[in-house]
């Protein structure tokens, strides 16, 4: 992967991070203002073990394009927060459109997601997480989602089609500005 990629892609995930993160956690803040008083803490948990089931598969995933990506990360019961960014024309010359994730799950291995429709585009994925050929969660390629990906579209007239395709999403280094990368 060229590393100018992955330098555009962390300072745009650093602004779409902040957008996600209001998203999900504005309507979390605002209820604990008005929760019951907090319940005893629990016992401490295992240190190596994710706080939440299958959050070790949150991140940054390719998309259908160089360029494009899926980022999401998985919150309690497995649910999906998160977006899909992909080019707004088949040029690539338009810029970006950010697709978020209107639903998604993850429970054990078995993930889906469909994002909302942007400019009459709406995707759904179905499939699985897997091992990929990485050695360690910062190299590219750790986990990949394997699957079906439909890209549904709504023309002009109202008509919805849908294309599907088998894909394999690879995921980014977890680190994108690590010290490797920074000497390159």
């Amino acid at each position: 992967m060229p590393r100018p990629r992955i330098r555009v892609l962390a300072s745009r995930l650093a602004c779409l991070f902040l957008i996600v993160w209001m998203q999900a956690f504005a309507p979390a803040l605002l209820a604990a203002q008005k929760a019951d008083p907090p319940q005893p803490a629990r016992q401490k948990e295992d240190p190596h073990s994710p706080a939440i089931p299958g959050s070790e598969y949150s991140g940054m995933y390719s998309f259908l394009r160089d360029g494009e990506f899926v980022q999401f990360t998985v919150q309690e019961g497995g649910h999906l927060i998160g977006f899909v960014s992909r080019y707004a024309d088949p040029e690539g010359s338009a810029g970006f459109v950010e697709h978020f994730i209107k639903s998604g799950t993850l429970a054990g291995n078995q993930f889906s997601f469909a994002t909302d429709r942007v400019k009459g585009v709406s995707f759904e994925f179905k499939g699985e997480v897997e091992r990929g050929e990485g050695t360690t969660r910062d190299d590219e390629d750790y986990y990949v989602l394997k699957g079906s990906l439909t890209e549904n579209t709504v023309d002009e007239a109202k008509k919805t089609s849908g294309r599907s395709q088998e894909v394999v999403l690879k995921s980014f280094p977890k680190n994108l500005a690590s010290p490797q990368m920074e000497k390159k």
